[in-house]
């Protein structure tokens, strides 16, 4: 632990120093590319367990097992609001045919179950989704639907999102009585909720919600289990996303205070902008006798780096440290990446280097920070030599840290550069990304380079893929 306090505090001394050196000038061009590049996801749940079976639905319907356990949250209801065409356009669905089978539905006819078979339907996970979503919209009850099309369809497998879709459904409808029971009988099978299960809180004027929510908690903790660890995180993040910060603490103040969901509020505050909001909330939890993690640190020090308040950061990071919480690959990439974007190329250094030293290796994208960082910056000599450097002491991205400079480099409007990446990085035995390979061989062609892509096509060859580009 001494020698990683001595480590922290020389980055903490380095820190400083290039801090307040000023920036050489450069023109980030596609400065865009930054974009979407890292992420910090929210934290994950803690994991399922199962409740002792309440068999009240079972006499009905035997649920299976789903294909997967979703339990990331879907941060918007937008998609419940598209209109229902769309959406099934996109899909490969007929829109008449969805609207004949949403209004067989609505009716609730004595026949309705001999009526859909009688359509010989072609159920598909993208058919029997869209239409649990466009009755929904419409406030038509799918159960009884869904029942059927389980009956009716032995080998249909429903996967873990059209469960949740079925108790948005029993929200939008009130029918709290049949959500209880199906959420007994889903926790007993190990089903997770997600936040797509309450998107109808949405719904609710702002003086009903939270009693909404609160009946939907007492639900929760009366199911137990899988539906009810997982209900009350997927609520917390629901309100969260929604900038409704008052019903997340609502939400934890009425279940229990956990550091995971301490941390879905830390991670809200920082993706808003609201550093000190976010700070509360970590001394909160440690009052309330919730230890953060590596994770609640995280969070803190993205938004500390990303606003460019790096010396705070690098004094929270030794604090972090010191308390004897260990950085992990997400740590050192919150700083080498914001200090790669903001051009600070020597203090991402320090820190990869300390990351490489204690043996932790690069995730991708830093390694993408590092790469796109100079090559914006116009210093292609030191990508160059990092993606090289790299291929030595992290072999395992080396193929993707050439196929990236390969794509920069034509990104910028210099082929043949991006053509020689491609063809060094083929005669180490390294297979370029096909995508970039393909579109750089299209450019040579555009440029009557067939010679060049004569050169590359048969060292290509080798990797087996068996695609002709011509």
């Amino acid at each position: 632990m001494e020698s990683k306090q001595l480590a922290a505090r020389q980055c903490l001394i380095a820190c400083k120093a290039l801090i307040f050196t000023p920036k050489p000038s450069s023109k980030l061009r596609n400065y865009g590319a930054w974009e979407g590049s890292l992420q910090l996801q929210p934290p994950s749940p803690s994991p399922c367990s199962p409740n002792p079976s309440s068999a009240s639905l079972h006499s009905t319907i035997n649920f299976p097992t789903p294909k997967f356990c979703s339990r990331l949250l879907s941060t918007s209801s937008q998609k419940s609001r598209r209109t229902p065409g769309r959406q099934a356009i996109r899909a490969g669905i007929d829109p008449e045919k969805l609207s004949e089978i949403v209004e067989l539905i609505g009716r609730d006819g004595a026949d309705t179950e001999s009526k859909l078979g009688g359509m010989n339907l072609r159920l598909s996970d993208a058919l029997v989704s869209e239409i649990l979503r466009v009755s929904s919209v419409r406030h038509i009850p799918v159960l009884r639907f869904f029942i059927w099309v389980l009956k009716s369809h032995p080998g249909f497998k429903p996967s873990a999102a059209m469960y949740n879709q079925i108790v948005d459904n029993l929200g939008r409808l009130g029918d709290y009585g049949t959500m209880s029971l199906l959420l007994n009988e889903l926790s007993s099978k190990g089903h997770c909720l997600t936040g797509k299960a309450f998107a109808f809180l949405e719904e609710c004027g702002e003086l009903d919600v939270k009693e909404s929510t609160g009946s939907v908690i007492e639900m929760l903790n009366r199911v137990g289990g899988s539906c009810r660890g997982s209900g009350i995180y997927s609520l917390i993040k629901l309100f969260c996303s929604s900038s409704s910060f008052d019903l997340a603490v609502f939400v934890l103040e009425e279940t229990s205070r956990r550091t995971s969901y301490y941390n879905v509020l830390i991670a809200a505050k920082c993706k808003n902008g609201n550093f000190q909001d976010a700070r509360n909330v970590f001394d909160e939890m440690r009052r309330s006798g919730c230890e953060p993690n590596t994770s609640s640190y995280n969070y803190l020090l993205g938004s500390l780096f990303k606003n460019k308040r790096f010396v705070e950061g690098c004094e929270l990071l030794q604090r972090m440290e010191e308390l004897g919480y260990c950085p992990n690959p997400v740590t050192f990439e919150v700083v080498a990446f914001n200090a790669c974007k903001d051009n600070r190329m020597d203090l991402a250094m320090e820190f990869l280097n300390r990351m490489l030293s204690e043996g932790i290796k690069p995730r991708m994208a830093t390694h993408a920070a590092f790469i796109k960082g100079y090559f914006w910056s116009e210093r292609i000599e030191d990508a160059y030599k990092y993606v090289i450097d790299m291929s030595v002491r992290d072999q395992c991205s080396s193929n993707m840290n050439y196929s990236l400079l390969a794509s920069l480099f034509r990104m910028s409007g210099r082929i043949l550069e991006a053509a020689r990446v491609l063809h060094e990085m083929m005669e180490k035995g390294l297979k370029p990304n096909f995508p970039v390979y393909i579109k750089v061989m299209k450019d040579l062609h555009r440029m009557t380079r067939g010679d060049l892509v004569l050169q590359l096509k048969p060292l290509y060859s080798k990797f087996n893929l068996g695609v002709d580009i011509g």
